[in-house]
């Protein structure tokens, strides 16, 4: 029996890209979710378009995106027995989904994220702050947790049960990381699958800007350092 997979796609402003990350999604999966975090330009029309399902999240910040999506699902009769996060900026290769969740349907894994790695990164995909600011991230969790993450990538697969079970609160840029941080106190098994990465549509909202940088690096730290003292 396959599994149901649900992709939740959180998007700012993103009419370019968002028809190219839909289209490219394999057809294994149930349902598209897009939620457009307050655009201003037509994202919800061309998602919509795409045949994805589309919510509006006026609160702006990611994680108040993922939030929005995941309370659409729990109200839904049926529920996935997998979720799967992605950006909708096409930076990510949707395609590669089944190689994401591979190990959660071969291997019984419980949370899988798709690392950024550098071999297979086009160049300048990532900026300069974010490299450093994953280098910074996974390195302190490997320091206080023991963790083996070398990412915070944002396309990531987990087992729905599981994502509930993590209690996600985060409603800005620390939602990856709170995320990460929950499944190593609650010691979910997981793994990385090295991905493709290129560079995105459109101009970054966080990484694009010095301001977002700070105040992710700054989010991303705090909890951190709030699981290390806990």
């Amino acid at each position: 029996m396959n599994p149901l997979i649900k992709v939740i796609i959180p998007a700012y402003n993103e009419q370019d890209s968002i028809i190219h990350v839909i289209n490219d999604i394999p057809s294994i999966v149930d349902e598209v979710i897009v939620i457009s975090n307050n655009s201003t330009d037509n994202t919800e029309v061309n998602a919509k378009n795409a045949g994805a399902t589309v919510l509006s999240e006026s609160r702006k910040g990611y994680g108040y995106a993922c939030l929005k999506g995941m309370e659409y699902v729990s109200i839904k009769n049926e529920k996935p027995d997998i979720v799967v996060f992605l950006d909708g900026d096409y930076s990510d290769y949707p395609e590669q989904l089944t190689e994401l969740i591979a190990p959660i349907i071969n291997d019984n894994i419980d949370f899988v994220i798709g690392a950024r790695v550098q071999r297979l990164r086009e160049k300048g995909s990532m900026t300069p702050q974010q490299i450093f600011g994953n280098w910074l991230a996974t390195t302190l969790m490997k320091l206080f947790f023991g963790a083996k993450f070398t990412d915070l990538g944002p396309f990531r697969a987990i087992k729905y049960d599981k994502l509930l079970a993590l209690n996600m609160e985060d409603k800005t840029y620390g939602w990856t990381v709170e995320m990460q941080l929950k499944a190593l106190k609650q010691k979910l098994t997981y793994t990385e699958i090295p991905m493709k990465y290129r560079n995105r549509i459109g101009v970054s909202k966080v990484s694009g800007t010095v301001k977002g940088s700070i105040l992710a690096g700054i989010k991303i730290l705090g909890w951190i350092f709030k699981y290390s003292f806990k």
